[in-house]
Parts: C-alpha cells; structure tokens; sequence
C-alpha cells in the first residue's frame, strides 16, 4: 500500500516530530556533555557516578579471573555477575543487597533442582519453579533482589545441569562474586557521600534567596499582579523538590557512614570536614515553609476576587525591598554553608533588622490611619509582616532576642 501525502497536514505532523525528536537527541548530547565536563572539572556527582560504574566493571572482572582463569570453574559465570551488582552507593547497602542476592540465589538453585529432580523434564521443571518463586521474589525481606530466586531457577534449568555438585558450583561461584564485589566497593575509594548534604543545603537557601529577590523586585517595580503572583508562587513550590532532594541525600549520607569508620573512612573520596548538623535541615525547612506561605499570602492579596482589600502600594513597595534584603540574606546563608571566603555585606543583617522595623512603623500608621474604616487592609499587611518575621527569625536566630 502506498502513503499519499494529501498536503493537509500530514507532511507538517511528520516534520513537527522529526523536529522534537531532533530537539530530544540535542538535548540529551547537551546533557552527556556537560556531565563529561563535570567529571574533569572536579568532584560531583557525575564524579562518583563515573567511579562506581568503573568499579563495578572492575569487580566483575576480578570475579572472572578468579572463578574462570585461576580456579578454572567452567559455571564461572554467576561470579563476574553478583560482583557487577554488589557495587551499591554505599558499603553498607553492598552488605545488605550482598545477603539477600545470595539468599535469593540459593532459593533459586534449590528449588529449581528440586523441580528437575520430580518432573526431569526441563518445561516441567520450569513450570513448577517459576511460579512459586517470582512469587516469592515480591516478599519484602529480599527488597529488590529477590527476582535473582527466578533468573538463577531459569539458568539452573536451562543449563541442564542440577545435580548437587552443579548447584554447589552455583552457590559457590555466587559466594565468591559477592565477596570480590563487596571487597572492592569497601577498599577501593569506597563511597562516603557527605558533599550532597552540603551542596543541597546550600542549594535549597540560594534558591529560596532567589524567590524572595524576584518577588521583592516586582513589588518594588509595582509590576505585582494576580498572574505575577501565580509565576512566583509555583517558583516558591518548587523549593519541596530541593528540599526533599535535601532530606534523600542526608539518609544516603547516614548510611555511607555505616561500616567505613577506621581504616575505610580514610579511603574514602569524599571531603572530611564535619557536615552541618542536622538541625540545618530543620531550619532551611522552616525557610522553606516560610517562602511558600508568603508567597502564597502575597497571591491572595493580588487576587481582587479574594482580598478585600489589597495593601497600600508604597507599602508594598517597602515590603518589596525587605524581601529583597532577606533574598540577600538567604543568599549569604548559601556562601556560608559552601565555605566561601567573600562574606559579602557586613552590614547585611543590620540593614535587613532597619527595614522590618520601618515597615513595623507604617504598619503602625496605617493602623491609625484607617481606624474607624475597617481593618482589612492593615490585616492583610498584619499577616506579611508576621511571615517575613518568621523568616528573618529562622535566617538569623540572634534576631529572636532583639
């Protein structure tokens, strides 16, 4: 059958996806090659990634060597294949999915032999195994390895070979593969991730520097609107991401902690300053939580169909340039966090400290102002002030005391 172009837009469907999968192959190369220039620029996480994938290739190697060269075992191929996997995150996590891959294999192999043995028939063999152990792979003691019970059943099987002395080659070869896989990951730079803590952190207060900068210039340009507030408002929910980003590369540094104290915790390529306590994670949360709710109190007093009765525009506009200190503030709480040495504006928290008390003042006239003439207003004010309160307490603790 033949396609005809009929020129009602056939042709351009075909050239609108030819362009987005052109679009979608830059990007991806876009992407390689900034991960590429990463590696050489210096450590990171493209980094690690780089050096794990090396090593796991690695203990698959040694695992060959040793199972097919130097003891000449013709199964040596379950070896190079439970190292490739051992090579986790972290050491500990290789000890954990080292124990439950070998569980998993041994239940494989026996059950696999114990089907060949009552059927003796290969499809028979299959049938009566595999069922009863993919089943089994989803019980939560074995986490993610537990499909390893049903691929060794089917290899087991397939090969031919089940008698005991094959099964005992099998776990053999899965015992040694585990150890060499485990070895590597521990002695050979084994992975300590303290630097993810770190650069979240300082990550999660640049970025929450960043919202409160750009809200701050729009109130302060009188560019403030319903869908202005819409844009910055997502901007402020897109801090939970980073956040949780945050909290996922904590639990990876508490874990990469476990079993590399003494001798390993030397190997390790990590930095080896302390990292900043976990309390930090609590307070840049509360920044966090703080920035959301501003902005999202600021998107109400936008929307006329919801505010009564929106604050005065020189007030925002005052309003505005606290902000913008306290962006600066978040800003210079990221340089401190990464260690830089500029310590940017010395003055910074005095000016930050000038500028709520001035918009405490015009709150106050404000209140004096409309009394008699309803509240709303000064309420909607009443509650950014008290959000931007609540964020400079969190930004500078001493703050509290003053």
């Amino acid at each position: 059958m033949t396609r005809v172009i009929d020129g009602t837009g056939n042709d351009a469907d075909t050239t609108g996806r030819l362009a987005r999968a052109a679009d979608a192959v830059r990007w991806e190369t876009r992407s390689v090659g900034r991960a590429a220039r990463a590696v050489v620029r210096g450590p990171g996480p493209e980094r690690d990634v780089l050096i794990q994938s090396l090593k796991a290739a690695l203990a698959a190697l040694l695992a060959w060597l040793v199972a097919q060269v130097w003891l000449g075992d013709p199964m040596a191929l379950m070896a190079p294949w439970v190292a490739l996997v051992l090579v986790q995150a972290t050491v500990y996590s290789s000890l954990v999915t080292g124990a439950r891959q070998f569980a998993a294999i041994c239940i494989g192999a026996l059950v696999a032999s114990g089907a060949q043995a009552v059927t003796d028939d290969t499809t028979g063999a299959l049938a009566l195994s595999l069922p009863v152990l993919v089943l089994l792979s989803n019980w939560s003691r074995f986490g993610d390895q537990g499909i390893y019970a049903a691929t060794t059943a089917v290899f087991t099987i397939a090969s031919g070979t089940v008698s005991a002395e094959a099964v005992g080659h099998r776990l053999g070869q899965a015992a040694l593969g585990a150890v060499i896989g485990v070895a590597v990951n521990a002695l050979l730079l084994p992975p300590v991730h303290l630097r993810d803590v770190r650069e979240n952190l300082a990550a999660l207060a640049r970025e929450a520097g960043e919202v409160l900068s750009a809200v701050g210039e729009d109130l302060r340009e009188g560019e403030w609107d319903a869908q202005t507030a819409v844009v910055r408002l997502n901007a402020a929910k897109r801090l939970q991401d980073r956040l949780d980003a945050l909290r996922s590369a904590r639990g990876w540094s508490r874990e990469s902690m476990r079993l590399t104290s003494g001798v390993l915790r030397k190997l390790h390529r990590a930095p080896t300053e302390a990292l900043p306590a976990e309390d930090e994670d609590e307070r840049l949360g509360r920044i966090t939580g703080h920035v959301t709710a501003l902005t999202r109190s600021l998107a109400v007093a936008a929307d006329e169909e919801r505010s009564p009765a929106p604050p005065d525009p020189e007030v925002l506009r005052s309003y505005g340039k606290l902000l913008e200190l306290l962006g600066d503030s978040c800003r210079a709480e990221a340089d401190r966090l990464l260690g830089e040495e500029n310590p940017g504006d010395p003055l910074l928290d005095r000016r930050t400290e000038a500028a709520t008390r001035e918009l405490h003042t015009r709150l106050q006239e404000g209140l004096t102002h409309e009394a008699g003439q309803g509240a709303a207003r000064t309420a909607v004010l009443g509650t950014l002030v008290l959000q931007a309160e609540n964020l400079w307490a969190d930004l500078d603790p001493e703050a509290r005391g003053r």
